[in-house]
């Protein structure tokens, strides 16, 4: 194929694919350039997940008529003359390719009018070209409507997530800014719904309430480095109480600028040092702001990742930021604090017939294997019905029959069995014996739910709202019954009936958490992570005392349990010592 130089409109799709991702890309190059506009209200509108139309509006200082058309030109920018300009920019945007890459890939209306000006400029392009332009009547500021994104690049098309994720990831992308500028009133409207309002009252704590939810809000606490530090760090993060399983909830901003750096994100986690169990990580909102001349954010096409002139001290202002916060207020209460953040509330449920039989593991002997059932018998000419009760029969044995001895540290019972001796996790193997009942439950269609007595409301974040929607349909397969109850709140009518006497917003919050994680290749179905969540919230806990019954009983469970040797997540239920080995050990044989 011989050399020849690319058209015009194929450079600019091209160069369109390092700014232009996916639809949160445009959201956040429209949103940029409203914040340096000056806007102190943003409206956001999604039809969908955003490729059908995104739009947003602003009340910044709008374009001059006879800079519209300049504006859609690649390189073209307001932010800076020269490369030394880099060293005093202050503003989000500056390379001048969001607007000509955004027009490049989709249909765009751009609606707007200078402060200084009588009337608006409407201009319509398509595929990067104009094709129509007017004078109208317009508020001042700026409107652009994007329409059928990625129309004329199919392929892209392709590497899209299903219509929730990407609704998520619009809805985290605005929920970040907000916090970052929270003097700047933010709405976001998804399929002609408003689903997060900020009120521009440029108090960070309003904000977090809105993203985090007012339960969530309350295990904040605030982290404001010395006033004449260099670097100032600014923000809120967690209570060690108040914690996630992995790193995507800690949000940090350089100069106002959203940054993805490893780097920063790890001093984060540093702070909590010996105050974290390994696996679990902060919640965190963090204003890095530092002179200009000593950060580069002219590192990657989308400008999330920045460089800085001495990286050492920005960790260390970060990490003694926020481990004086955590060490300082940790025992005291947090930003919206009127009760402990960790009171525990119990919710109004009636009996479960689960009660007596799991949870306080007041078992019969006589019945191994067996728990609760509906409340009704099983139809006589039902060829899938279980039979119950006394002459049914037993699940087959994999464990020989094991004796309780006691229980040690009020985690672990002991036992002796003809091979020896078991030590046993009692959370573990009450984990595993849930877990299997829960899924002979669920492929029978006999989930048993609980309903409770008063409507039980919760409030999440923007984010986690928009996750839980998708969800609501295959948690109610599992007995939970969730409707919305407003903007980002919802009520519990019912949860599955081994919840009963568990608080449904946290139970719910931990599942969200696990969902979080996604489906990609190689993990488990999203089904199986509901199960183990709801099983190990379910489970008897590590540090409960129990009676001699109550362990005789759980033992008896787990002996015809079908995988009795790990729990759901693959921990082992217990350790065995053989007798051969206990006869070495003191020395008996050699």
């Amino acid at each position: 194929m011989p050399i020849q130089v690319l058209s015009e409109e194929t450079v600019a799709q091209i160069a369109a694919g390092e700014v232009v991702e996916r639809p949160a890309s445009v959201v956040k190059e429209l949103m940029e350039n409203a914040l340096d506009a000056g806007a102190r209200q943003i409206r956001i509108a999604v039809t969908g997940d955003g490729r059908t139309r995104i739009q947003i509006a602003d009340d910044g200082c709008g374009i001059r008529a006879d800079e519209v058309e300049t504006a859609f030109l690649r390189h073209a920018t307001s932010k800076l003359r020269t490369l030394e300009d880099l060293d005093r920019l202050l503003t989000l945007g500056f390379r001048g390719e969001a607007l000509a890459s955004i027009a490049a890939v989709s249909r765009t209306l751009l609606v707007t009018r200078s402060a200084d000006e009588d009337t608006g400029t409407r201009v319509k392009l398509e595929g990067g070209v104009v094709s129509e332009r007017r004078s109208v009547g317009a508020p001042g500021g700026t409107v652009i409507t994007v329409d059928d994104l990625f129309y004329n690049t199919p392929a892209r098309l392709k590497f899209l997530k299903s219509e929730n994720t990407e609704k998520r990831q619009i809805a985290a992308l605005i929920t970040r800014y907000a916090m970052a500028y929270p003097q700047v009133r933010f709405i976001l409207d998804q399929d002609g719904r408003e689903v997060f309002r900020t009120h521009g009252s440029g108090h960070l704590g309003d904000v977090l309430v809105n993203a985090l939810g007012l339960d969530h809000g309350k295990q904040m606490l605030e982290v404001r480095s010395g006033q004449q530090d260099r670097v100032q760090v600014y923000g809120y993060t967690s209570a060690p109480s108040f914690n996630r399983a992995d790193r995507s909830r800690i949000t940090l901003f350089v100069n106002g600028r959203w940054v993805q750096d490893s780097g920063l994100t790890y001093a984060v986690v540093q702070a909590y040092h010996t105050l974290l169990m390994t696996g679990r990580f902060p919640v965190a909102v963090l204003m890095v702001t530092l002179p200009p001349q000593d950060v580069d954010v002219n590192v990657h096409p989308t400008k999330a990742e920045v460089r800085f002139r001495d990286g050492d001290s920005i960790f260390s202002a970060i990490q003694k930021a926020v481990r004086r916060a955590v060490i300082e207020q940790a025992q005291t209460p947090g930003m919206f604090s009127t009760r402990g953040a960790q009171q525990e509330q119990r919710p109004a449920w009636t009996l479960s017939p689960y009660e007596a039989t799991q949870l306080d593991l007041d078992l019969e002997l006589d019945g191994p294997g067996q728990h609760a059932r509906k409340q009704h018998e099983p139809i006589e000419d039902d060829p899938t019905a279980i039979p119950v009760g006394i002459g049914a029969p037993a699940k087959p044995r994999t464990l020989p029959m094991l004796r309780v001895v006691g229980q040690v540290a009020a985690s672990y019972i002991i036992a002796e069995g003809p091979a020896g001796v078991y030590l046993i996790d009692q959370h573990a193997a009450h984990e595993r014996i849930l877990y299997e009942q829960f899924m002979d439950d669920y492929e029978r269609q006999g989930m048993i739910a609980q309903y409770a007595l008063e409507a039980q409301p919760f409030q999440l974040g923007a984010e986690e709202s928009r996750l839980l929607e998708g969800a609501l349909e295959l948690l109610r397969g599992f007995g939970f019954d969730v409707e919305t109850f407003g903007v980002n709140t919802f009520v519990v009518r019912s949860v599955p009936a081994i919840l009963a006497d568990k608080d449904p917003a946290t139970v719910i919050t931990h599942i969200l958490e696990d969902l979080t994680q996604g489906n990609r290749p190689g993990q488990e179905r999203i089904e199986d992570k509901i199960v183990k969540r709801v099983c190990k919230n379910a489970a008897v806990k590590a540090g409960q005392i129990l009676g001699l019954e109550q362990m005789q009983g759980l033992i008896r469970q787990l002996e015809r349990a079908r995988s009795p040797l790990t729990c759901p997540h693959g921990r082992p239920t217990m350790i065995h010592l053989s007798s051969d080995r206990l006869e070495r050990e003191f020395g008996r044989i050699t």
